[in-house]
Parts: C-alpha cells; structure tokens; sequence
C-alpha cells in the first residue's frame, strides 16, 4: 500500500551507464551503563555524566542506486514496506509515508538533489524489531552517509551524528539520546561524556574479546510501546520526580565505577555494578521489565550468570547478560530454552563504512 500522494510506477529503470551502487553500512550496539541520561538535557543535571556501550556486528544497511528518470523508491528490505514517487517534489508533498526513516532522511536532503536525477534506496537491518540494541539509529546513520555521498553533500561524523539524532526524534516525536550513534559510527567499545561543554566519544581501552566471552545478548520480543518507557522516565526526570532523579544519579555513579571497572579489567566489578544498574533502571517507570525478561534472567544465574540488564528502555526487547568467563554456551542454551532468542554476537571493530559496489536488484 502506497502513502496517499505516492505515486506508483512500474519497475526502476537502471541507467545504463550506472553500474554502481553506494552502499553503507552500521552497526548496532548493546548499552552497559548510563542509558536515557544522554538525553538532553537529562545529562545537564548529573555531574560527570557518561554512558558506556560497544559495538554489535548486527549490521544496518543502506543501498541507493541512480536511475533513469526522476523516480523515487524507497524500500525496507527487512520490513516489507516501501514508498514509490514520481518525483522529489511528490515526495515532499506526501502527508505520509511507510518506510518513515528513509524518507525524512531524503527530506533533509532535498535541498542538495537536484542534480541527482531519480534513485532506489534500500535499507536493511539485522536487528529484530524492537530489539533495544540501537537498529533504527544505525539505520539512519547508515541512510544520512549515504545520502551525503550520493549528494556530494560532504559531512563530518560529528555532523553525520547530529543529523542522524535530529531526524530519528522528527520521526519518533520523542527526544532521542544521543548514545546510540557513536558504535554506529565508530565501532568498538565507547566512553560518552556528557557535559555543558559537549558531548564527546573516546575509545575504552578493552580487549574485544573479553566482552565476547563473558557477555550473552538475548532478543525476548518487541516492546509493546516501543520508545514510550524513556519519554515516561524523561518526563518524571523533568518534572521533578525526586526519586528518578536519585536513581539518575546513581546510573551516573555506577557508569563512572563502570569504565574505570573495565579498563582495569575489574570483572568482578563490572558484574556488581551491572547488578546495580539494573536495580535502579526497573524502578524508574512501570514495565521496564517482563516477565519473561525475569524468567531469562533468573535462569542464567542458575546456569552461570553474574549480572543482567534490558538494552535499551526495556519493556521488551534484548537483554544482555554477563557470565562467568567459559560459561557462555551454556547460559546460551539455557536461555535460549526458556524462551528467549539468543543473538551470537562479536563486537565491531569497524563503525561505519561507506563504498562503492556494483549494482545488484537488492542489498
């Protein structure tokens, strides 16, 4: 089903002299400690603020390709959806779309594409629905990239981040954190800091494979208010809710222990402040947790489990959990049954990469 003022059309043409396509690529991210405190300006309140995550090779994708004509489509490969137009201006006059994400991004750029003539842009994701771990911010750091390549448009990835950031709260009518778009376009393993000055992103310093073998991610289903359980914890923050600003507090505390935890190599630690987190995130606001996200999480203690949390608001989602170091096929296979879909994971050395491939029907 078309969006109103879509107008369909048959198949792209490809020009002939477009053999290649630009494709770019994001990954996703599981979040340790600080997540909703890099809302703005929730972060403006706690001193030293930071968050802490790291890099998924869960990918998202986005493929656009010029065709003859001044036809548009847009297309989620993972999803289904798609819009179809006849041109920029039908675009821009549509009240609505189905492939949401991609066609705000291309709004942003229309400014800059005038001389690109039509295009297919496709767009992929790895990550489940709901998943928590970041799939649509990737996603659109992914898209925005690509579209700043095929406009010639250039951006930095300071400037990629905060357009990407900006678009998705257009999108989702909710502020967004800013947390989930640096392993998108960095990789590896994050420090965010948070602060009047800024927000700046440096490196931990952590063997990758430390975190692959004492971590397990786990997908319990889509959130059935995806988004809505930060806009509840964002809003009690703001209006002055004494005990959310207390437990805020605290996240901030324990993200701090947690990097210095971690660069230390303080495991022990890290699972005791991960306890924490967790303790004070699910008090927050109602339906954070499930019942089959404390299902999961009491059998992997049961199995070798040290700590556990959501990614993400929660409510559904994933749920990363830390293990003693050589029990994480078995905390796997407990988990996985008892309900919960275990996501074999590596963290990603590389963020975000932009290239040219040959042209091909799809992703």
């Amino acid at each position: 089903m078309l969006s109103k003022t879509a107008t369909k059309s048959n198949s792209p043409t490809v020009s002939p002299s477009s053999k290649t396509a630009i494709l770019a690529t994001a990954p996703c991210r599981a979040d340790l400690a600080g997540g909703t405190i890099d809302l703005w300006p929730l972060y403006l309140f706690h001193s030293r603020a930071m968050t802490l995550n790291f890099a998924l090779n869960v990918r998202t994708s986005c493929r656009i390709e010029a065709l003859l004509g001044q036809a548009i489509h847009l297309r989620s490969l993972d999803t289904g959806v798609g819009d179809d137009f006849a041109n920029l201006k039908a675009l821009l006059e549509a009240k609505s779309y189905r492939h949401s994400l991609a066609a705000h991004v291309v709004r942003f750029f229309a400014p800059f594409l005038s001389k690109t003539g039509g295009f297919r842009l496709e767009t992929h994701s790895e990550s489940p629905a709901g998943a928590g771990i970041s799939g649509s911010s990737a996603l659109m750091v992914a898209t925005t990239a690509a579209l700043s390549r095929l406009t010639k448009h250039k951006l930095g990835l300071e400037q990629i981040r905060m357009i990407a950031q900006n678009i998705e709260a257009q999108v989702i009518q909710v502020p967004t954190g800013c947390q989930d778009y640096y392993p998108a376009l960095y990789g590896g393993v994050s420090a965010i800091y948070l602060g009047a000055d800024g927000i700046r992103r440096e490196a931990v310093a952590v063997d990758p494979d430390e975190i692959e073998s004492r971590f397990v991610l786990a997908y319990t289903g889509a959130p059935r208010k995806s988004g809505i359980n930060n806009w509840e914890v964002f809003q009690a923050h703001i209006n002055g809710d004494k005990r959310v600003q207390r437990n805020f507090n605290e996240i901030a505390r324990i993200a701090r222990e947690m990097h210095t935890a971690i660069t230390g190599s303080d495991w022990p630690a890290v699972a005791g402040l991960l306890r924490q987190e967790w303790k004070l995130r699910r008090t927050n606001a109602p339906g954070i947790t499930t019942p089959l996200i404390d299902k999961l999480i009491a059998t992997a203690f049961r199995h070798g489990g040290l700590a556990a949390k959501v990614c993400g608001a929660g409510g559904g989602g994933c749920v990363i959990f830390m293990v003693e170091k050589g029990s994480r096929s078995r905390v796997e296979q407990a988990v996985a049954k008892s309900g919960g879909h275990v996501i074999p994971f590596k963290v990603a050395r590389k963020g975000l990469e932009v290239r040219t491939v040959r042209s091909s029907p799809s992703l």
